[in-house]
């Protein structure tokens, strides 16, 4: 019954690689991302490039490509007092989190998701959430997203599959399943196109992307990408690939 999925789609690397697996795995994939109020809004615009270049450059994925949705969800940005949703500057709580953490928005999204999956008929909610390369936010964790899927699945009586491809691999693992999935133009695709820098920098142009290259997502970005480059990807040891 899995055959129709639904990619929570930023527009950054991470939910680029999602989309490509999903778009090698399932018959028919859409598309949905959401306006929170985040300051590197330049994501939104980021997105719609990241989706034309992949119709333009992967014609075995672009007739599986769907529909792409927008949601508005300003209330989490009027809720939050976090570094991704207010003029601050970055720095850890006394919680342990880094102050990027905003509560609750990993759950409204795939709340939302869930409802959208439900009217499209989509089967299988796929998420870039990771426990490996990850600030320790809580609702990235591997026990949160089996609890939403028991939850979402219950709560709308259709049983969803939440899909967390990267869950348990690192950054440079991510840009080795980018290119097991499309190979080398895949990852120039994601170099060139997607964003992930919180501060929403597109001018600075570096190896692994555009970014400001000192915040946390950009630092991180690049020491992966430092890394597969390193671990010559072509013959590394790759994260399973299941295609259909």
């Amino acid at each position: 019954m899995h055959t129709r999925a639904l990619v929570l789609f930023s527009g950054g690397q991470d939910s680029t690689t999602c989309l490509a697996l999903a778009l090698s795995k399932y018959q028919f994939v859409e598309t949905v991302a959401f306006d929170y109020g985040q300051r590197h809004v330049i994501e939104l615009e980021a997105r719609l490039r990241v989706l034309e270049q992949i119709r333009l450059q992967f014609p075995q994925w672009a007739g599986r490509l769907g529909e792409d949705h927008l949601l508005d969800l300003a209330v989490l940005g009027q809720v939050s007092e976090t570094s991704l949703t207010r003029d601050m500057v970055f720095k850890m709580e006394e919680s342990g989190l880094p102050n990027t953490f905003v509560p609750g928005r990993n759950l409204l999204f795939l709340t939302l998701a869930a409802a959208l999956a439900y009217r499209r008929d989509l089967h299988v909610i796929v998420t870039g959430v990771c426990e490996t390369d990850f600030s320790g936010y809580p609702d990235c964790r591997d026990d949160t997203m089996k609890a939403m899927q028991l939850a979402l699945s219950l709560g709308m009586d259709k049983r969803f599959l939440i899909e967390t491809p990267l869950m348990w691999i690192d950054k440079a693992q991510t840009w080795q399943l980018a290119h097991a999935l499309g190979g080398a133009a895949l990852v120039e695709l994601i170099v060139e196109h997607t964003h992930t820098c919180y501060q929403g920098d597109r001018t600075h142009r570096h190896a692994w992307g555009y970014g400001c290259g000192e915040c946390p997502a950009c630092e991180l970005r690049a020491r992966g990408h430092a890394n597969f480059v390193a671990n010559d990807a072509v013959n590394s040891d790759l994260p399973t690939v299941d295609v259909k």
